[in-house]
């Protein structure tokens, strides 16, 4: 007896809101659509199978079969059409003439077990049918034309899953006639059921778990809870020391017989902050969005364009998760300002300053800052979505 398989992976999936055809999705490191395929050779059962594709997802499909096939089981590619019932009717039509029980499936059910599929096709083979189905759970009410609400007996309901099994000639010529009838139909059970007036509900170990891959929130269960998309900059500054220039470090006045040089009031610590934050966002530096040929910047503080920066990141959707600054100086000792440095970017953030580190390391009098002509700042802050 020839047995062959209808997979109908045709769908947009728009309720999904991936973005893309769901058959196609990874779940946990392979496709729903190659679970499905994989559960269907497994079961052993059958001569082959057709597998029902939109023509938009035929190079996706070549793509799939290169990552992660090959796929022994599909002899056939069915062009999809632009109802459920139209892509069944499509894989139908592709079989041999030989076929004489088919099981059709959808894609987006990929923990179909071996138990479940054999249940439906002897089914088919001794009543004509054979559909997966479970006992309802839930209370079912039912709603009249005029609002009026019934509950119905939950003992007598069945909630109707893939596989559904048939004779073949059978059901063919059901989407035949559904074809030249229009006839609206949600799945083959229901065709079969109006022509032949009866269809064969079985149950299986593991249909419980047969569960049909349809929101957003459905994968995201299943793949577990998503982390927070993180982005990480880096920043770097230097500002030569003067006489004449007050020192402000992280938003703090450090008495100092010298201050830093620049077009603003050089903090070299909040810039190179700055400049991390903007890393993140990939929205290039300082130079960038605050250039030394503005006079609008000339003396500026430098917390307040910090504040500029910080509704760059809020206006991309993001928070900041924490921010750890360096300052590179021989002189002076900074060991007495920390708290306050601490306290003045975590307020710039609007973040807790447990989640601020700002700290002070000399270079053993090496290099421009050893020999005390300079001060420079390095900064690491990681945001979130």
């Amino acid at each position: 007896m020839s047995t062959w398989a209808v997979i109908v992976a045709a769908g947009r999936g728009e309720r999904a809101g991936l973005g893309m055809n769901k058959a196609f999705w990874p779940l946990d490191g392979r496709s729903v659509l190659s679970r499905c395929l994989d559960a269907f050779q497994a079961c052993g059962r059958f001569d082959g199978a057709a597998l029902a594709l939109s023509e938009s997802d035929m190079a996706a499909w070549t793509d799939l079969e290169r990552r992660e096939g090959p796929f022994p089981l599909v002899k056939a590619i069915a062009r999809g059409g632009a109802t459920r019932r139209d892509s069944v009717y499509s894989g139908l039509r592709a079989l041999p003439e030989d076929c004489e029980i088919v099981a059709i499936h959808d894609a987006a059910r990929p923990f179909v077990t071996s138990d479940v599929i054999v249940a439906t096709l002897e089914s088919a083979k001794a009543y004509g049918s054979g559909v997966i189905s479970t006992p309802v759970v839930d209370t079912i009410k039912q709603v009249g034309p005029d609002g009026a609400v019934t509950s119905l007996e939950r003992d007598s309901l069945r909630a109707v899953q893939t596989p559904q099994s048939f004779d073949y000639r059978r059901i063919l010529a059901a989407h035949e006639r559904a074809q030249a009838e229009d006839l609206p139909v949600t799945d083959d059970a229901m065709l079969f059921e109006h022509y032949y007036k009866g269809v064969r509900l079985v149950g299986a170990p593991g249909a419980e778990a047969n569960r049909k891959l349809t929101t957003k929130a459905d994968f995201e269960a299943l793949n577990g809870p998503k982390p927070p998309e993180v982005r990480i900059g880096q920043g770097y500054d230097v500002h030569r020391l003067v006489e004449g220039r007050r020192l402000i470090l992280c938003g703090v006045d450090v008495p100092y017989e010298k201050g830093l040089d620049g077009h603003s009031d050089a903090d070299v610590a909040v810039h190179a902050l700055m400049d991390a934050l903007l890393g993140a966002l990939g929205e290039g530096d300082i130079g960038r969005h605050f250039p030394d040929t503005d006079p609008a910047y000339k003396g500026a503080d430098s917390m307040k364009l910090l504040a500029v920066v910080m509704e760059k990141v809020r206006a991309a959707g993001y928070s900041v998760g924490n921010a750890d600054v360096t300052i590179v100086a021989q002189r002076p000792k900074l060991a007495g300002y920390m708290d306050q440095m601490k306290a003045s970017v975590a307020a710039g953030l609007g973040i807790h300053p447990s989640r601020v580190n700002v700290k002070a390391t000399t270079t053993e009098r090496l290099g421009f800052e050893g020999e005390g002509l300079g001060i420079s700042a390095q900064a690491v802050a990681l945001l979130y979505k």
